[in-house]
């Protein structure tokens, strides 16, 4: 029997590219396709090995690239109610995101929120590359803002009291838990029940994702079209060192 797999191998090679790429720009201007003969002693493993094999080599080229470096561990569990990797991936969210927002609205993001269980994997010292991006952030989550009132945002101080979970917040939002209950400051300034406030969060979190159903119908709701994972890796690919430090932003007195 003769087969021809022309289709696959232009299909795989799609694939790979997709899954290695991030912000890239590929243009395609090449594409050879052969025929290959199977019969009833052929390995259909054998097949995929030979036809993908071609291409992953370039895969694992580009997934293994460098892209910074951290003198030290970054992980989620090194500081109570905050982490060293939280801050990192809220300010870098913050400083990537602004600037769409603002172009879009001439407003400034308030400060950043995401989930402690968002954060799938560290990065160990050294070079940090694709691969410790794509594992840091496996999923497709893109940013929103979300505008919310004074009672929305104590709803979300509520939660994280209740939580008492390392989620990952932006260094303009400040929460201190003491005895009397606790201290916010947003912007160096206490919450305003006359204000509506701008918050970066994921489309899954906005939707109710790990019960953050504060998130849900929002003042108004902007979607910025970036994933997270595309800005781990530009804001990443612009630091020659990753420079994060526990600096007491949510933590309790």
């Amino acid at each position: 029997m003769q087969f021809t797999i022309k289709k696959t191998i232009l299909l795989v090679f799609s694939f790979l590219l997709l899954y290695a790429c991030s912000e890239k720009k590929f243009q395609v201007t090449k594409i050879t396709a052969k025929t290959i003969l199977v019969d009833s002693t052929t390995s259909s493993k054998k097949i995929i090995e030979e036809t993908i094999a071609p291409y992953q080599e370039k895969m694992l080229e580009e997934i293994n690239t460098v892209l910074s470096y951290t003198p030290k561990d970054l992980v989620r569990t090194d500081g109570g109610l905050e982490s060293s990797l939280g801050n990192l991936l809220a300010d870098l969210s913050y400083k990537r995101a602004n600037p769409l927002f603002f172009k879009q609205t001439q407003k400034n993001i308030d400060f950043a929120l995401f989930n402690y269980g968002g954060i799938r994997a560290g990065i160990t010292a050294g070079n940090v590359t694709n691969k410790n991006a794509f594992e840091l952030m496996p999923f497709e989550n893109s940013y929103v803002v979300v505008e919310l009132t004074a009672e929305k945002v104590k709803e979300l101080v509520a939660y994280l009291i209740a939580n008492k979970t390392a989620h990952p917040v932006s260094k303009q939002f400040r929460l201190h838990l003491n005895k009397k209950g606790y201290t916010l400051t947003i912007n160096k300034k206490s919450l305003n029940s006359n204000q509506t406030y701008f918050v970066l969060t994921t489309d899954y979190l906005q939707s109710g994702g790990d019960q953050m159903n504060f998130f849900k119908d929002p003042v108004n709701l902007y979607i910025l079209d970036y994933k997270m994972r595309h800005a781990i890796m530009d804001e990443f690919k612009s630091q020659d060192t990753l420079k994060s430090m526990l600096d007491g932003r949510f933590k309790n007195k």
